[in-house]
């Protein structure tokens, strides 16, 4: 059952929500577990301790779906790139500095195996109900990390590469892009149900840039999926597209957007009149104080619920600080009981 199946299904009956990073650091038990893995990379990478972190948030609250815990990273590791994950700043990656070191990356196929034997875990364990969603980081995105070597609160060197390099900068979307699509394709075979594609650095891209890194790749990305894979639904995370969201999505005709926290939701409501499903836009913060802020801000996202296809999350990730009572909360809330 997909994910769009299962919200036409229980629209009359029930509110439908999971929370973007709803498997991490502010559950102790996945805290315990990651103490006994050497690296964040080892936990991604060994499949039966992944799909255990994946199922550890469906084990408390009443979520409507699991995504897989792995990182948008995978696929440049893919590529062959040396990738690491150092406490405390995060992930590092062997940078890619300009055209001719385009050669350095060899796809290995063999790096998605471990995610996708998570996958297969993942929905051995859960009810027919709980959907099981997969996921990539869009190509900008990854180029960003890829070109940078890590982080990044601007990306400055990965636009320098764009406007430097124009063709190998449309060189490295391509390969990124055939990585993702083999990467997804694999992921739909070992029982991913919706796909999302996690577009974090939106905000990142200089307007006149906009069509070519985002819009074009991510078309790419979608139109192979579709004619593979018709029945799966793609949910797209344009961050930081502000009112480029609805361009977005008619340029590369994912079926749901995921809102991000700072996007206005008057403009949302006046805009997404039409049935393509929304999720998100619930500010992590407001689940991190939680009380009467939390109620307030579910409370006002019920509109898009009343005007069309609507899935509760949060507009980012949720923070390791979060209190797990808050997280109860926000899903009581939501669902009323």
């Amino acid at each position: 059952m997909t994910l769009l199946k299962l919200f036409h299904e229980k629209k009359n009956s029930q509110s439908l929500c999971w929370i973007m990073r709803q498997a991490g650091r502010y559950l102790p038990e996945y805290r315990a577990l990651r103490a006994k893995y050497p690296s964040f990379l080892d936990l991604c990478l060994t499949p039966s301790a992944a799909a255990e972190v994946t199922v550890q948030p469906l084990r408390r609250f009443n979520l409507d779906a699991a995504i897989i815990f792995s990182d948008i990273l995978i696929v440049p590791y893919a590529l062959g790139l040396n990738l690491s994950f150092i406490e405390g700043q995060g992930p590092h990656l062997e940078r890619i500095e300009g055209p001719d070191h385009l050669s350095r990356l060899t796809m290995n196929g063999d790096r998605f195996r471990p995610t996708c034997e998570a996958l297969s875990q993942v929905r051995a364990m859960l009810p027919a109900h709980v959907n099981l969603i997969g996921f990539a980081g869009a190509p900008w995105t990854v180029a960003c990390y890829m070109v940078e070597g890590k982080s990044s609160k601007n990306f400055d060197h990965a636009k320098a590469f764009a406007f430097r390099y124009p063709q190998g900068f449309q060189d490295l979307l391509t390969i990124i892009t055939e990585a993702t699509i083999a990467y997804l394709k694999q992921q739909v075979e070992a029982g991913a149900q919706v796909l999302q594609l996690f577009e974090s650095w939106g905000e990142a891209v200089p307007d006149c840039l906009v069509e070519q890194v985002i819009y074009q790749p991510t078309r790419a990305i979608v139109k192979a999926l579709k004619i593979s894979y018709p029945q799966v639904p793609i949910i797209g995370f344009p961050r930081g597209l502000g009112e480029k969201t609805q361009e977005y999505q008619h340029q590369t005709k994912v079926d749901g957007i995921s809102l991000d926290s700072r996007i206005s939701l008057d403009w949302v409501k006046k805009n997404f009149k039409e049935n393509v499903l929304l999720q998100g836009g619930i500010d992590p913060q407001a689940l991190v104080v939680g009380g009467d802020i939390l109620r307030r801000e579910v409370e006002k996202y019920r509109v898009l619920e009343a005007q069309g296809p609507y899935i509760f999350n949060l507009g980012h990730g949720i923070v390791p600080e979060t209190p797990i009572n808050h997280v109860a909360d926000l899903i009581r809330y939501i669902k009323g009981a």
